[in-house]
């Protein structure tokens, strides 16, 4: 059977100050795409309302924005990928052998929110599948809970966007929480990389995360190893 990634994007386009746009961070979803296009394996993309996926503007700017972004978005195929994406609804989790989240900062307020999001993941999860989140993805995987009640990510190992990050990409005034601490306060084992914006990637059995964006291809190929040593 033809091996499915599932991607998870954002449906929100501006943080709490309605002036200040994000969105999907391109690069997140595009590198994996390609990781896993190259090898001929079937992918969707979810969203926690379905529909159109907004970009983030720094994301699309230098030196965020690479050849494989810049590919994405001369691309009409993939462009309109994003304008009417599939909700939680509309998703079968058994026809998925893992789950991807993307990040941005849009994430940040619409991921954990979602109990369909939610309930496909630990479905993956529990039957064996394997979930993956890059930089603010994890921030889906806040709120998700196995069947015995247990986080997904109490007593695991992992990362994501770090607070320091925030702090230096100016955005820490903005944000509606520091997830890096909500992970810790939510038993998670959090660790980062000794440089910040360099690519760090932690695997815990069937749980694989990538730090920020420049984590985005190592995240992508440690998903694809584990599923093609299954």
């Amino acid at each position: 059977m033809t091996t499915r990634i599932l991607h998870v994007v954002t449906n929100v386009s501006h943080y709490e100050d309605p002036t200040h746009p994000t969105g999907l961070w391109l690069t997140e979803l595009a590198h994996p795409w390609n990781i896993f296009g190259a090898k001929e394996w079937e992918q969707a993309i979810v969203s926690p309302a379905g529909g159109k996926v907004p970009l983030e503007p720094p994301a699309l700017k230098w030196p965020n924005i690479d050849a494989t972004g810049k590919a994405w978005l001369a691309d009409p195929r993939k462009m309109a990928l994003l304008e009417n994406t599939a909700s939680p609804a509309d998703i079968r989790a058994s026809e998925f052998d893992a789950i991807f989240f993307t990040g941005g900062h849009g994430v940040m307020f619409d991921f954990p929110k979602s109990e369909g999001l939610q309930a496909i993941t630990r479905d993956i999860f529990e039957t064996g599948g394997v979930v993956a989140a890059v930089c603010h993805g994890y921030c889906g995987l806040l709120e998700t809970r196995l069947s015995d009640g247990k986080r997904l990510v109490d007593g695991r190992n992992l990362t994501g966007y770090s607070w320091l990050e925030e702090i230096l990409a100016g955005v820490a005034k903005d944000v509606p929480y520091d997830v890096e601490q909500r992970m810790k306060d939510y038993g998670a084992d959090y660790t980062k990389g000794l440089i910040p914006f360099l690519s760090h990637v932690v695997v815990d059995g069937r749980l694989v995360t990538g730090q920020n964006p420049w984590s985005a291809t190592e995240t992508a190929k440690a998903v694809a190893n584990f599923l093609e040593s299954k």
